[in-house]
């Protein structure tokens, strides 16, 4: 019994011995891992600079799609109450969008589709309205029984395009364009939105082209020079009407802070064949000068100046000749625009624009009719006053304005009624109009 309990206390302290050594071996385990491991992890402190950062350079890896566009109307009276009930005057382009007068009207809904990644981007621009009709002026539809209302080979559709277009960054100053594209000549816009002054002037809507088809390439030398060239059909057609190319460029100047400089060029054959597929010989060319100077903080001054040369028969868009149908002789036409704007405060602005322009030689489709129904050459100088209220966050433009032209008067017996504008008894006694109104333009 003795010998028993001897050996039964043996082999407790034997035990006690093994689970205090185990113990002491795990909190040893413990201390150690505690060490080599926090027990809570340190969060990674995010900026909110840093997390815009990464955002955008996500988007541009993977390409971020965009929806945008704006909507446009007015109401304008003239003052001569032509019974027409329209601008339009004698030429039939006395105005560029906004022709009607005394009635609430619609200009232009666009929407704006692009895709934008690191190294491309796609532009779908499209509208829908009178004044997108009016900027494809020259792609009038056609019935026939067998193809209904087509445009050429194409159906309304193609009308719809203001723009399509895709752009591929090559490098970090080289980028090409291929597709249809607004112009680069000038320094307004179709756009409602781009431009300061609701209606257009002379200058854009009988002196240039709106949009050409083809290819550019644009190459940046530094933040003050940039230069574009490329070839395109020619102009505002949805067809190329011959085998001809137009070439255009654009160099983009920035010589001292706030003042931009853009020296613009095209030349283009536009005549139709002959019968055998040959181009006559022709030319259709236009150089261009405009820019701005931000003056100080409110003040904006702008300009604009531009002369074209045409030789031969301009068949795109339509055939068009000059007002004497002397296609061998090369007939000019130029416009020269000062803009002078003012902001009151960031919902009030107020703008001048004062332009003159000279078709004399009948280029142009801005011309006088005589008594005996003879297309004239005809000048013509614009005074536009014109109001900008931003409201809604910059979404709503309200734009009251007030425009007055004056074309120079034809002169001689009998052509008392045959100025550019009409009367309210239908006759074309005035060589001027004014008109007052107010457009809205929504964007987003």
């Amino acid at each position: 019994m003795k010998n028993y309990t001897a050996n039964l206390l043996r082999s407790s302290l034997a035990l006690m011995l093994v689970i205090s050594g185990n113990m002491s071996f795990a909190q040893e385990n413990i201390v150690v891992a505690s060490i080599a491991k926090p027990a809570v992890k340190e969060e990674e402190i995010v900026t909110e600079g840093d997390s815009l950062e990464a955002k955008k350079e996500k988007e541009e890896e993977e390409g971020k799609f965009s929806v945008s566009g704006y909507l446009d109307t007015y109401y304008f009276t003239n003052f001569n109450r032509p019974a027409s009930r329209d601008n339009m005057g004698q030429s039939g382009v006395g105005r560029g969008f906004d022709r009607r007068v005394d009635q609430f009207q619609l200009g232009m809904v666009q929407t704006v589709f692009k895709y934008t990644n690191k190294k491309s981007e796609m532009v779908a621009d499209l509208a829908y309205g009178p004044s997108a009709q009016y900027g494809n002026y020259g792609n009038v539809p056609n019935f026939t029984p067998a193809y209904g209302y087509t445009i050429g080979n194409d159906t309304w559709s193609s009308v719809i395009i203001k723009q399509a277009y895709f752009k591929y960054n090559a490098t970090d100053k080289l980028s090409f364009i291929a597709g249809q594209f607004g112009t680069h000549i000038g320094y307004e816009y179709i756009d409602a939105p781009l431009n300061f002054f609701y209606s257009i002037n002379h200058t854009f809507n009988s002196g240039i082209p709106f949009y050409h088809t083809g290819v550019k390439a644009t190459y940046v030398f530094s933040d003050k020079v940039s230069l574009m060239v490329g070839g395109v059909n020619g102009f505002d057609y949805i067809h190329d009407n011959n085998r001809a190319k137009g070439l255009i460029s654009q160099l983009t100047l920035v010589p001292a802070e706030g003042l931009s400089v853009y020296l613009n060029f095209i030349s283009s054959n536009e005549s139709n064949p002959d019968a055998q597929g040959k181009t006559p010989s022709g030319n259709f060319t236009v150089y261009d000068l405009n820019g701005g100077y931000q003056a100080s903080e409110k003040l904006f001054i702008g300009y604009w100046v531009m002369y074209g040369t045409q030789k031969g028969t301009l068949s795109a868009p339509g055939t068009f000749v000059p007002a004497d149908g002397n296609v061998d002789k090369k007939k000019s036409w130029y416009g020269a625009n000062l803009y002078l704007t003012y902001a009151f405060s960031d919902v009030f602005s107020l703008g001048f624009r004062g332009e003159h322009f000279d078709n004399k030689d009948g280029a142009r489709g801005l011309r006088n009719v005589d008594s005996d129904g003879q297309a004239i050459g005809a000048s013509a100088n614009t005074f536009t006053l014109t109001g900008s209220f931003t409201l809604a966050d910059g979404h709503l433009l309200l734009k009251p304005e007030l425009r007055m032209d004056a074309f120079n008067k034809l002169s001689g017996t009998g052509n008392e009624s045959s100025q550019q504008f009409m009367d309210s008894n239908g006759n074309y006694t005035k060589n001027g109009q004014t008109t007052l109104g107010m457009a809205a333009i929504y964007k987003f």
